[in-house]
């Protein structure tokens, strides 16, 4: 069943059928009625390509992810799983875009064909050369995290430096002086990863701020790499008493290195971080952390893209999230005896 058969029983022209469907012009209510009724009586669905055409749109949106061959942490899945959520309610279908490397063909025949009506980018670089290119392009698009240009585009993010500080504001209330900031990966890092980048400039503001004694440290994103990070910092550092953290996929290993130390969590070390509420209620004993929404990130950056659409020559909007830390189980005032002895030995380090 086709428009040409429901104009026919009608007894309107094609046109006027099209227009009753998309409501592109006005139709005279009678006439509106009585086409209603026809495909009422034939039980007609619009065929979705066919919809888009008449509405020039494709009725599908890009997401771009890291690369496949990445594992994706359960963030991003988060992250995924939210935007197609809330685009299979919008009527909208999704086109999966991985980017970076040899991937980089992949996006470009995403912004080129035209096959998507907007995009959502994740993972953005502090300079994203996608963020320029579907500028140029002129292809509306909103970013799961921020470049340094942030006011040139429209996003959602997490407060990550703002977070941070007030992580480590938080353990030097509870009397730690010597903390470390367990981070994303070099290769992020290097890469100009926004959310790494912001959380080492709070981390450091933080520290000289509170006259603190810290140490940064890049980590995979993998329990492994969360193991080995600490045993390292627990050899160089030995006055160490407290690490806060944005690798929510390094926690399982920053837990068991600790355990392997004979540290107990949070009598003898406090653990601090953003990470997804999953990640923190994991975590034993429960993590002391700012809960990112990512479920609710990605659905509101589906409706920040639905308005670029619909008016992508409006000023673009941004939306900065500093989620309130969920004070848990992870973090404690020093015990005096612990405190001692790691003056002691940073002492003899000194000397």
């Amino acid at each position: 069943m086709n428009i040409g058969e429901i104009a026919r029983r009608a007894g309107v022209s094609r046109s006027t059928v099209s227009y009753a469907l998309s409501g592109k012009r006005p139709v005279a209510d009678t006439t509106r009625r009585r086409i209603q009724q026809v495909i009422d009586e034939l039980d007609y669905r619009p065929n979705a390509t066919a919809r888009a055409l008449a509405e020039g749109r494709t009725r599908t949106i890009g997401l771009v992810i890291p690369p496949a061959g990445n594992r994706l942490t359960h963030m991003q899945l988060e992250f995924v799983a939210s935007v197609v959520d809330a685009a299979s309610r919008a009527d909208l279908d999704v086109l999966l875009s991985p980017s970076g490397g040899d991937h980089d063909r992949s996006f470009e025949r995403l912004v080129s064909e035209r096959r998507i009506d907007g995009v959502i980018l994740m993972e953005i670089r502090l300079e994203d050369a996608r963020a320029v290119r579907l500028q140029q392009a002129r292809v509306p698009f909103v970013g799961i995290g921020r470049t340094a240009r942030d006011r040139d585009m429209c996003w959602i993010d997490i407060d990550y430096a703002g977070l941070i500080h007030h992580s480590v504001c938080h353990l030097a209330d509870l009397g730690h002086h010597r903390v470390a900031l367990v981070n994303r990966s070099p290769e992020l890092i290097a890469a100009g990863y926004g959310p790494a980048h912001r959380a080492r400039q709070g981390f450091l503001n933080a520290v000289r701020e509170r006259g603190l004694d810290g140490v940064e440290v890049p980590c995979e994103d993998d329990a492994r790499s969360g193991q080995e990070c600490i045993e390292r910092l627990l050899r160089s550092h030995p006055g160490l008493t407290a690490v806060a953290t944005v690798n929510e996929a390094a926690l399982p290993g920053v837990q068991r290195a600790l355990a392997d130390a004979g540290l107990k969590v949070p009598r003898d070390f406090s653990v601090i971080g953003v990470a997804a509420r999953l990640w923190a209620e994991d975590f034993r004993p429960p993590l002391t952390a700012a809960d990112v929404p990512a479920q609710d990130m990605g659905a509101q950056a589906v409706s920040l893209l639905l308005e670029r659409i619909a008016a992508p020559g409006t000023p673009p909007r941004q939306i900065l999230l500093a989620p309130p830390i969920s004070l848990r189980s992870s973090t404690a005032a020093v015990p005096a005896g612990r405190l001692a002895r790691a003056d002691g030995r940073a002492a003899g380090d000194r000397g």
